[in-house]
């Protein structure tokens, strides 16, 4: 199967300009700021993957500092166990380096197209995707892209990412249907928080629930204000939602507690940023549900990983994994002709190492997520992915495990 969660990701770029740092899919690990024109743009060295005659580029800042550069080679790495796992593909990765940067992106998807690229995997950061779009557009050439900021999303341009807005509407959906109709919610003041805040005030609508309470937060040094406030709203409310990751969730449990809240009555809700050993295992978040993941496929893709590398992947490799297994499968049954917007923007979806996935035809994306609950001995699935959208989901690759 292909692979598809930033790290578990994630966090969502802002809209500034190319200089201004942005989250990427690592759940808000900021944009280096890289001055470097890519390596292939400027020498016209490749890093090629695979011997097929249908060219790909793959658009990675390879050559950035830090968490980012590291990323890069751990996507560029799984892409390339994904060509060794599949059966003879005919397709050949030409690696790109766009340094992180918009201006790099745009050198990197020109080279590529230039050498004959039918498809762009990446780049990886909202600003260097918009970049791209701009070149991709002009040549023809479709962009399956991993930032998870929405507003880059595009006919042409398709996110396979961990978006938001899947994991708020799986989790309020999944506790409306247990009875739950009350929701209070304490989100970060960021990015991710907005698009999340969004997403949730729409599907507790959606869904017949209302939404009692609403508070945000700078920062935890921030935070007491917005939890005392929050705190007098919280006997309306049957579920309390805190979308953000390990340190901030538990200073507000703590924060809460101290305010007298009777946490063992509410029903804590939590997104993809939750699964993470530090929250899974906290005694204190016993019995509250996340949405995430089937977490069995990418256990297996990393352990192969392993295996092949010597090394654990980063998260967001899995996402590299499925581009490069689902555009592998596709040429195979249908030819390079078919990598194309029509395709990737079948209503049955895709089946990845995360579960089954499917593009909307703005360039979003929809996943099939379980539903999790934090027990004493690690979290258990309480309500599996679904296996389909309706129809039957089309499996991209079948890699042998």
């Amino acid at each position: 199967m292909i692979a598809a969660t930033a790290l578990s990701l994630s966090a969502c770029g802002s809209d500034g300009g190319p200089d201004e740092p942005k989250l990427d899919p690592m759940q808000g690990v900021p944009t280096p700021k890289v001055e470097s024109e890519p390596l292939g743009a400027v020498t016209g060295q490749n890093d090629v993957v695979g011997e097929g005659s249908v060219k790909v580029a793959l658009v990675l800042p390879t050559s950035a500092s830090g968490a980012a550069g590291a990323a890069a080679q751990s996507m560029r790495n799984a892409a390339e166990m994904a060509l060794a796992e599949f059966n003879t593909p005919d397709v050949q990765l030409v690696v790109k380096d766009d340094a992180g940067t918009a201006q790099g992106a745009s050198a990197a998807v020109t080279a590529a197209t230039d050498e004959g690229a039918k498809l762009v995997i990446g780049p990886l950061f909202a600003h260097s995707v918009a970049s791209a779009a701009q070149v991709a557009r002009q040549k023809g050439v479709p962009i399956l892209a991993f930032s998870t900021d929405a507003n880059v999303a595009a006919p042409g341009v398709f996110l396979l990412s961990f978006m938001p807005e899947s994991d708020v509407q799986r989790i309020v959906s999944y506790a409306v249907a247990q009875g739950k109709r009350s929701f209070a919610a304490l989100l970060p003041e960021t990015g991710y928080g907005s698009v999340v805040e969004a997403a949730f005030q729409q599907a507790v609508a959606k869904a017949g629930g209302r939404v009692v309470g609403l508070e945000h937060y700078g920062d935890r040094s921030k935070m007491a204000e917005p939890v005392a406030r929050l705190a007098a709203t919280l006997p309306q409310a049957d579920a309390l939602f805190i979308p953000d990751s390990a340190d901030n969730v538990q200073a507000a449990i703590g924060m809460l507690a101290t305010n007298g809240v009777n946490l063992k009555r509410l029903q804590l809700l939590g997104t993809g940023l939750w699964d993470d050993p530090r929250l899974v295992g906290d005694a204190s978040l016993a019995g509250a549900w996340y949405a995430a993941p089937d977490n069995s496929g990418y256990r297996a893709f990393a352990a192969r990983y392993r295996a092949k590398y010597g090394a654990d992947p980063v998260r967001t490799a899995s996402l590299a994994y499925d581009a490069t297994s689902m555009v592998a499968a596709i040429v195979k049954a249908q030819g390079a002709a078919a990598l194309n917007d029509q395709t990737f923007s079948n209503p049955s979806g895709f089946s990845g190492v995360d579960g089954t996935f499917r593009f909307r035809s703005d360039g979003g994306n929809e996943r099939g997520l379980a539903v999790y609950e934090i027990q004493p001995g690690g979290p258990r699935m309480v309500n599996p992915p679904p296996k389909s959208f309706g129809a039957q989901t089309a499996q991209a690759a079948a890699p042998a495990n």
